[in-house]
């Protein structure tokens, strides 16, 4: 799942990036509200951790503009706004939950877990992920082969997701260097090819069947064979 966290703070902001990539997200951030609406209009996030105190703009004002745009993802509100008039305030005016600074990462990931269960709900399957008898829980972070969980790193969960998004699809190491690891690499690196031997040792060594197949010169696709 992909999060955008908009914080004004530098430390604050690269320390919840830090926190909720080794929890399992994929994560955006952003200084202030118009590169947050950008960034928003060009990438669909499963859910925001908004600050209210923003620069340019106040935290409602961004909320009001995307949930205009049609996004539709819970808003974790963060903020050093304490008074009860300012929390509820906060809520009426589109967040779905508020958590005051200074706050405990421990704390701010459960809210934000629960937050995006609630939302999923009404629509469960667009939380679980099937390609044959491969299973994605994308609430949990779990993932598996049959009965068998498997036991996947943080970048390991997010190269799977990936792939089982573009099932049947061939996707090359350039693509998956930018969708999962939001970075550029020269494209000669291996690391993606470390990784997808990895991956595929816990995958298809959980199954009778392999999944991940590799087509040579161009890059990986996730199908049955």
């Amino acid at each position: 799942m992909r999060l955008l966290v908009v914080e004004d703070d530098t430390a604050i902001r690269d320390f919840l990036k830090r926190g909720l990539t080794e929890s399992g997200y994929l994560v955006d951030t952003a200084r202030d509200g118009k590169s947050a609406e950008a960034q928003a209009g060009e990438e669909v996030y499963d859910g925001f951790i908004i600050d209210l105190g923003l620069p340019d703009m106040d935290g409602l004002d961004l909320i009001a503009r995307c949930r205009a745009q049609g996004h539709s993802a819970p808003v974790l509100i963060l903020s050093a706004r304490r008074s009860v008039d300012e929390r509820v305030r906060g809520l009426e005016q589109g967040g779905d939950d508020y958590l005051t600074k200074p706050f405990a990462l421990a704390e701010l990931v459960a809210r934000l877990r629960n937050l995006l269960r609630r939302s999923a709900a009404p629509q469960q399957e667009a939380t679980r992920l099937h390609v044959s008898d491969l299973e994605l829980d994308l609430v949990r972070r779990e993932a598996r082969r049959g009965t068998e969980l498997l036991q996947l790193t943080t970048q390991e969960f997010a190269l799977l997701e990936y792939l089982v998004r573009n099932a049947g699809r061939v996707v090359t190491r350039t693509m998956i260097l930018d969708h999962v690891w939001r970075m550029r690499f020269d494209p000669a690196t291996n690391v993606v090819d470390v990784q997808i031997y990895r991956l595929r040792n816990k995958v298809d060594e959980a199954g009778n069947r392999p999944l991940i197949h590799t087509i040579r010169g161009v890059g990986y696709v996730l199908k049955e064979a």
